[in-house]
Order: C-alpha cells, then structure tokens, then sequence
C-alpha cells in the first residue's frame, strides 16, 4: 500500500500541473466544472464576468480556456474575437461550452477561433478526452 502511494505522488509530482481558465456565468455550472476539472488535476481560475479575462489572463496565463457565450456583461462571441485579436492570447486554445445548440451558433465561434465547441448540457467525459487531447500536444 504505501509503495503504491509513493508511486503516485511520484507520478503527480513529475507531470506540470496545467491551468485551465473557466468563463461561465452559472454559479452551479460553473462550481461543479471547476471541481471536476480540480479532481483530474488541473489549476482551474473561474470566472463569472468576461470582464475580467485579460488581467486574469497576464496574472494566470491558462493554457486553455473554457468559455461560455451567454455572459452577463459581454458578449461571448465578441470576447472570443478579443481574444484571438490579441497576439499575446491568440495561441491559447478555447473550446466553447454554451447552451447554444443551433449548427449556425457552433459555425460562427469556429469561424472567430474557438478550438471545440461542446453544447450544454456536456458528455463531461468527452469535454475531459478534448482538454487531455488538446494539452497533450
């Protein structure tokens, strides 16, 4: 028992932990997101305004973003054009989560930058295999 605990510290030890900035609006979404994505490892920053994306941004530097488009202060299709405006910000993948489920709604956040596009309610496991896939590389 105890050698097969220090093999995994050892395991959690030697792999980066990676950070994951979550924009969702929904306190509930919002908590159960960030805890699942806490138990598979990850340094998750949530926020509930995209106000507050590019100071987080600079102070946190994600290597991915989890963005809902329906925000309360800012548009989310817009935020995602911001963001990819920026070259500083630009190379940061983004997979959108959103409630909206039209094809036309899913087209357009591709064609502004966005790297996957999951519909609400989410396959939990699937969104997991896209950030593994996306930060493995």
């Amino acid at each position: 028992m105890t050698a097969q605990l220090i093999s995994f510290n050892e395991r959690l030890q030697s792999q980066a932990i990676r950070r994951i900035l979550l924009i969702e609006d929904n306190d509930v979404n919002r908590m159960l997101l960030s805890d699942y994505l806490n138990h598979f490892g990850y340094d998750v920053q949530s926020l509930s305004l995209g106000s507050a994306l590019f100071t987080t941004v600079e102070k946190f530097q994600p290597e991915l973003i989890l963005l809902d488009l329906k925000l309360p202060d800012i548009d989310g299709y817009s935020l995602l054009a911001q963001i990819k405006q920026k070259p500083e910000f630009a190379k940061i993948p983004i997979i959108v989560v959103s409630a909206f489920a039209f094809e036309i709604d899913q087209q357009r956040a591709i064609n502004l930058g966005a790297w996957r596009y999951f519909v609400k309610p989410i396959n939990l496991k699937a969104l997991m295999m896209t950030i593994q896939e996306k930060l493995a590389c």
